[in-house]
């Protein structure tokens, strides 16, 4: 029957959870006597369910929830739209709107998320939320229970080990401190509650929580048919997203959580780093190293040792005597200075940082009020509110110190936040032994109740590096805005994104590690955060040199590439282990830095389109079984397969190439085409130490150049594509900048169509980047014959592989084969 779109009157009261409906503006309200159910269209194929049982005991405008803060949705989110329809039979609303239907049923409360098609049916069940219940413990968590149908894979979930589908574990989301972590170690140090649900099909739609408090999710482990949520927080609030396709929910969450920055091309490059290089003379000593034995280098990390008593935003005079002039000597040999920045503040009269956030109120406070005090380098150390803007304005401000001697990136740790100890009585720092309340502390870090202006750190935990990350991006952006920053960040939460990169914390210099490397890292892709890599060689013992060279060729396609040891480890710069490890390194970095094209046109694709540029094969080929198993090669884009080796003495591996119908063409070390493949099968592939197995795919075309010992600008005088020929011809892209700052670009597609005996290649362009291109090339495999090439400036077609000299200013080129 038709009702009054402002009051649904209670067919029930006495017998249904929710008997009352009413539209306030753009969302409906659904409660009964103690629970309110909230929903709209937050755009196109999302939907976002505010579930708060026991609403009436935790608000005081009962059934009306009070407005949110959200410190996980990227700012200027647009209006929900309208939810046009209402219906009601049997017991149960039903809602539509942005292509989605949902179906409430008023007696428990059950939720159904539907497909709309254009007819205006229902089409797939997308979420059905069949309990939302709080608990009865201290902290009053909040339960969702959904439906998770047998054989339906969950991937993402941002930084967690084990394999790429979560399927059978259970994980909690509260930013952790571990050194060092292990196979089975969750939590770790950053928080994203976001999956992507791939059906057996291949069909997607994805979940957020957006929920800060500490969260636990249970993925069909306790109960194999149910996808549990768990919150401390007075709610959950829930987006369901529509695909149909992996690359569509993707799109779908980055525009609720943001995209990506570009970053500059020198964080492509390779990097160095150690806990342990304490002086200026050391610093020179690695850039010379490098130089030395002709490896390729972008970045020195500056760890903890650059700062004066470890007071953030000092510098030890002693060792670190002319920061400006180490800056200033590395930028001539085509280095940038990346120092650490941790959030504790060294409690000490008479420091500036110290008194000018204590003045100002900036600082965490216990639960009674007074300032925070804890350990973690300096001692004692207080720790900014990075989670009210006026704190971020006043950190931002202090990256002028940085900025004022050439500057232009750093890497933020330690910001979960860690913290040793507290100092203090205990009575007044919350601590009550091993009780879980607003009291307990949970692993390294500040207490339950510390208090975050009006919210407790129970609350603001996993959002608090967001808030150090936003600070250091504003401050550049302030203090720098000619140049593009790279911020680097160990902890984070949804929305991190926007404004760091980031790396997985202190792994170690094992096999296992450098193996779940992969899997770590296409989780967070699907979560979002395209940029993250883990450190090369493993931070924590001592490394070997099979292992780190088979890690750099590992890293090819990582987002950054960098060397990180501890200070109680033997060093691990490539040099160390002599050959031919160090010439196998080489090679891996130049092959780095002949794909740097590819990479920034993948990096300022991932800007767009959210898709990372290191990508799991499920992520293209969700229908196949052993695509969404395969956890040990990966994707670059989606036109190139790498296979590296993962395990100790070994030179054959077995690489997955998916694609029935489709081809893929081995280009081992982006050297010589080798034999192709089709696709939807094993191959065996022969990988001695120097080797890493690379396949190209067929229809694709990908950018590479020149290697050189550093990077330069992002607008490449010499250029070469990789092609591989498809059935209908082929495509490739190339994005071109300054590769820093914010200038003119030029796109560049590069684009075949392939018809009886012959294929045109063309060019198009878009942009006003001036062109500085001195010689363009061409190799092109998936061809049977070669008889002319037209308009070409020279060719030779041989084994298969046609070689294309490419003119000036060229557009359109005519291959003729039989």
């Amino acid at each position: 029957m038709s009702l009054d779109p402002l009051n649904f009157q209670p067919p029930s009261p006495q017998t249904s959870r929710l008997h009352t409906l009413r539209q306030d503006g753009p969302l409906w309200r659904a409660h009964g006597d103690t629970d309110v159910l909230e929903l709209s269209c937050a755009a196109p194929g999302v939907l976002r369910l505010r579930l708060a049982a026991g609403a009436r005991a935790a608000h005081m405008n009962f059934p009306r929830l009070p407005a949110k803060q959200s410190f996980m949705l990227a700012p200027g989110q647009p209006e929900p739209l309208a939810l046009v329809k209402a219906e009601t039979s049997a017991g149960e609303w039903k809602l539509t709107g942005g292509g989605l239907c949902v179906t409430v049923q008023q007696a428990g409360g059950h939720v159904t998320v539907r497909e709309l098609h254009d007819d205006g049916t229902p089409g797939r069940t997308l979420a059905e939320l069949e309990a939302w219940t709080t608990s009865a413990d201290p902290l009053r968590r909040r339960t969702a229970s959904l439906a998770a149908p047998a054989l339906h894979s969950y991937l993402g979930f941002g930084q967690k080990v084990g394999p790429l589908d979560k399927r059978g574990m259970h994980l909690t989301f509260w930013n952790t401190d571990c050194f060092p972590h292990h196979l089975d170690t969750d939590p770790l140090h950053l928080s994203v509650p976001f999956t992507t649900i791939l059906t057996p099909t291949g069909q997607a739609h994805g979940l957020f929580l957006d929920e800060s408090w500490r969260t636990e999710i249970d993925v069909a482990k306790r109960d194999p048919a149910r996808l549990e949520l768990t919150s401390a927080g007075q709610e959950l609030d829930l987006y369901v997203l529509q695909g149909p396709t992996p690359a569509g929910v993707l799109r779908r969450y980055a525009d609720l959580t943001g995209y990506a920055p570009l970053p500059p091309l020198w964080s492509l490059g390779a990097g160095q780093s150690r806990w342990g290089y304490k002086s200026e003379g050391e610093i020179r000593a690695v850039i010379a190293g490098y130089r030395e034995h002709d490896l390729p280098l972008d970045s020195v990390y500056l760890d903890i040792d650059y700062m004066d008593a470890y007071k953030v935003w000092t510098w030890d005079k002693s060792r670190f005597p002319d920061p400006a002039g180490l800056v200033k000597e590395a930028r001539a040999a085509g280095v940038r200075l990346l120092p650490i920045v941790d959030p504790g503040v060294k409690a000490e009269a008479g420091y500036d940082v110290y008194e000018t956030g204590l003045e100002a109120g900036h600082m965490v406070r216990t639960a009674r009020g007074d300032v925070l005090l804890g350990e973690v380098w300096p001692d004692p150390a207080a720790f900014p509110d990075f989670t009210r803007p006026e704190v971020q304005d006043w950190w931002a401000g202090l990256h002028k110190r940085f900025t004022d001697i050439g500057i232009a990136g750093q890497w933020n740790d330690m910001n979960e936040p860690a913290n040793f100890s507290l100092r203090g009585p205990a009575s007044a720092l919350g601590v009550t032994g091993f009780t879980v309340g607003m009291q307990y502390t949970e692993g390294k870090t500040l207490p339950y109740d510390a208090r975050h202006g009006n919210r407790s750190h129970l609350e603001m935990h996993n959002v608090y590096a967001n808030g150090m990350a936003e600070a250091s991006r504003a401050g550049y952006a302030e203090h720098a805005p000619d140049v593009r920053p790279f911020i680097l960040t160990r902890a984070g939460a949804a929305g991190i994104q926007r404004s760091a990169a980031v790396w997985t914390g202190d792994n170690a210099s094992r096999w296992s590690h450098l193996q779940l490397s992969l899997p770590m890292l296409m989780g967070l892709g699907l979560s979002g955060i395209p940029f993250s890599a883990p450190d090369v060689g493993g931070f924590d013992l001592d490394s070997t040199g099979e292992l780190l060279a088979r890690w750099y060729q590992t890293a090819l396609g990582y987002a950054f590439v960098r060397n990180h040891a501890s200070n109680f480890t033997a060093y691990q710069e490539p040099w160390r282990f002599g050959e031919p490890y160090l010439g196998v390194i080489r090679e891996a970095l130049q092959m780095r830095y002949r794909l740097l094209p590819y990479l920034y046109t993948l990096a300022q694709q991932a800007g767009v389109s959210a898709l990372p540029p290191l990508r799991p094969l499920a992520l293209h080929y969700p229908a196949d079984a052993r695509a969404r198993a395969e956890a040990s090669s990966y994707l670059l884009g989606e036109g190139l397969l790498v296979a590296p080796v993962l395990a100790a003495n070994t030179v054959q591996r077995p690489v997955y190439l998916p694609g029935a119908g489709e081809s893929w063409a081995e280009v081992f070390n982006l050297s010589s085409f080798g034999e192709i493949h089709a696709g939807g099968q094993t191959v065996s592939a022969q990988a001695a130490l120097d080797t890493l197995p690379l396949y190209l795919k067929s229809g694709q075309a990908i950018p590479t150049t020149e290697a050189a010992l550093h990077t330069g600008h992002a607008c490449w005088e010499r250029l070469s594509w990789l092609a591989h020929a498809g059935p209908q011809g082929l495509s490739g892209t190339l994005y071109e900048d300054d590769g820093d700052g914010h200038g003119p670009h030029r796109l560049t597609r590069l684009w075949a169509e392939r018809g009886a005996g012959r294929l045109v290649l063309g060019r198009e362009e878009v942009g006003d980047l001036e062109r500085v291109r001195r010689g363009e090339q061409l190799r092109l495999v998936g061809l049977e014959s070669v008889n002319e090439v037209q308009g070409a400036q020279s060719w030779h077609f041989g084994g298969g592989l046609l070689r294309v000299t490419l003119p000036e200013g060229w557009t359109e080129i005519g291959i003729l084969g039989d």
